[in-house]
């Protein structure tokens, strides 16, 4: 299978906006494992900002463009640095990808990303993707990891795509309000119904919620990727998803 994983940065790190060490170490061991038994593994990883703010040691997340581009500068380095040294104990080679919207509405930039992106897995490496933040602005920001990570499963026509958050997946109502809210397990179209159940972020961390998770599900159905939002505090999720097995709320038109 080809597998688009996307780890949030509430996933990534502590409130403080330090790297969550104990999770992401798991988070990597597991991913390097999923990639022995023969899958190609994709990680879009969030938290470029998020550790930027830690490591500059400012008291929030930052407001204004210039604050959170440089923040995102240091965060990177910290990002991949990290990447690439658990990944390295697992024998796995890393690659970073920093994209814009430009190189997906770009028909020329694309098919190089495209290209670049099929190349890295036929040489065998694990390709770790993020948005540019550093240079993002609004006429070309794609503005969430949830669709970028949808467009990176269309583009290369992933068989799934797992949106890791701090959320079980999609309640029938915010289960933070109603405690008697039921997840859904199986969802086979993103309808109005659907779309009425999306709230508002629970994280100051990220800039998602299950408004970004939704359209991310409404890109994968459209193009035959399935999808799984599932809660990355417990990174076994992973295995127990390609097992098959009942975690969070699964996209598929094979739910019909």
């Amino acid at each position: 299978m080809r597998i688009v994983v996307k780890i949030g940065t509430s996933t990534l790190a502590h409130p403080s906006g330090h790297l969550n060490i104990r999770r992401v170490e798991t988070l990597c061991k597991i991913m390097c494992d999923i990639k022995n038994a023969g899958h190609e593994v994709i990680l879009v990883s969030s938290g470029a900002i998020g550790m930027g703010v830690g490591k500059l040691g400012l008291l929030q997340r930052p407001t204004d463009i210039p604050s959170k581009q440089a923040a995102a500068a240091v965060g990177q380095c910290e990002l991949m640095y990290t990447y690439d040294k658990l990944f390295s104990e697992y024998h796995h080679t890393v690659a970073q990808l920093l994209i814009t919207g430009e190189d997906f509405d770009n028909e020329i930039r694309h098919i190089n990303f495209i290209n670049t992106l099929n190349r890295l897995l036929e040489l065998g490496a694990l390709p770790i993707i993020n948005e540019n933040d550093t240079i993002a602005t609004n006429e070309i920001v794609i503005g969430d990891n949830d669709t970028l990570a949808a467009l990176v499963a269309k583009s290369i026509h992933a068989d799934l795509l797992v949106l890791l958050s701090d959320i079980d997946g999609l309640y029938t109502a915010d289960p933070h309000i109603q405690p008697d809210a039921q997840l859904l397990q199986k969802v086979s179209k993103v309808d109005d119904r659907i779309l009425s159940l999306a709230g508002v972020s629970s994280t100051t961390q990220g800039t998602g919620g299950m408004v970004t998770k939704l359209r991310a599900a409404e890109i994968c159905l459209a193009c035959g990727c399935d999808m799984v939002i599932a809660n990355g505090n417990r990174p076994e999720n992973l295995y127990d998803i390609l097992d098959g097995k009942a975690v969070g709320t699964t996209f598929s038109e094979k739910c019909l």
